[in-house]
């Protein structure tokens, strides 16, 4: 198993003029992860975990039920700490970053978490606003010119700004959610599960606008997803958690993975239906 799950893993890459790269096309590395283990007591979660998300990709991270995906997620991002291994974000090591020097690398990513954890006595303006005016330092003119700024590049309608949570239908709150995380003009972009809850059409629509919103402003963006519609139409490459260890690959490498679940998961009912979807959409 360990030498089936090396062939997809991607090899170390080298630093190169302070950026990471990985040789085997030159692209960089975004987000790179070696030897993680994250544990909660006597529980192991992940165990010599490899990962890399290249700059500029939609990476979708999928796994079984409780393997860990937000887990993962999470301790990327620093909220979660790891018992063993490093992960660099941007070519950083966050490994004993002081806290002043990991806001600032915090500040270069933007985060939806799942649910969309809006805070909810808060308008959609508001909650924009919240991250903006703790880090930017504008003044309230501004923040209100960046939040309805932020509500139209999320797809919101003007109206929607003013609006508190309860009042937005689920879609709308994932679009409010998501106007939030990119409020400071990120270059990484964290999705948990942002179409869970959604009808297919509302889903779909999102995962236009994420695909959109990444190209038109260059973003490199990991969602942890079960939603296989989204995995087949937005990512580029999809990372799954098997065994404590990420296996990686494109849509077509793990269609070929010999492995139970992967089998299950992608050539089942609904992998074989969100490809025939896709294919006819593409065939448009």
């Amino acid at each position: 198993m360990s030498e089936d799950l090396d062939e997809l893993i991607p090899p170390g890459p080298l630093q190169e003029g302070g950026q990471i790269v990985d040789h085997r096309d030159g692209r960089e590395v975004a987000i790179r992860v070696r030897g993680l283990r994250t544990q909660f007591g006597e529980q192991i979660v992940h165990d010599h975990l490899d990962f890399d998300v290249f700059q500029g990709e939609v990476c979708g991270l999928v796994g079984g039920s409780g393997s860990g995906k937000s887990v993962l997620l999470r301790t990327i991002i620093g909220l979660n700490y790891p018992r063993a291994g490093t992960i660099e974000i941007l070519g950083t090591n966050t490994h004993g970053l002081g806290a002043n020097a990991l806001t600032r690398l915090q500040r270069r990513s933007g985060v939806l978490f799942q649910d969309g954890a809006l805070f909810s006595s808060l308008t959609v303006a508001e909650n924009i606003m919240v991250p903006v005016r703790e880090h930017a330092g504008l003044d309230e003119k501004t923040l209100w010119e960046v939040a309805a700024l932020k509500v139209a590049v999320a797809g919101l309608p003007p109206d929607a700004a003013c609006k508190t949570p309860s009042e937005l239908s689920g879609g709308m709150r994932k679009r409010a959610a998501l106007a939030r995380a990119l409020a400071l003009d990120p270059e990484l972009l964290f999705l948990d599960e942002p179409t869970a809850g959604l009808d297919p059409i509302g889903a779909g629509h999102f995962d236009e606008l994420v695909r959109s919103l990444q190209k038109s402003l260059g973003l490199t963006v990991l969602m942890v997803t079960h939603d296989l519609d989204s995995l087949v139409a937005i990512c580029d490459r999809i990372a799954v958690l098997l065994d404590k260890r990420v296996v990686v690959g494109t849509m077509d490498e793990l269609l070929k993975y010999d492995h139970p679940w992967v089998k299950e998961y992608f050539n089942g009912p609904r992998g074989r239906a969100a490809r025939k979807e896709q294919t006819a959409v593409d065939g448009k």
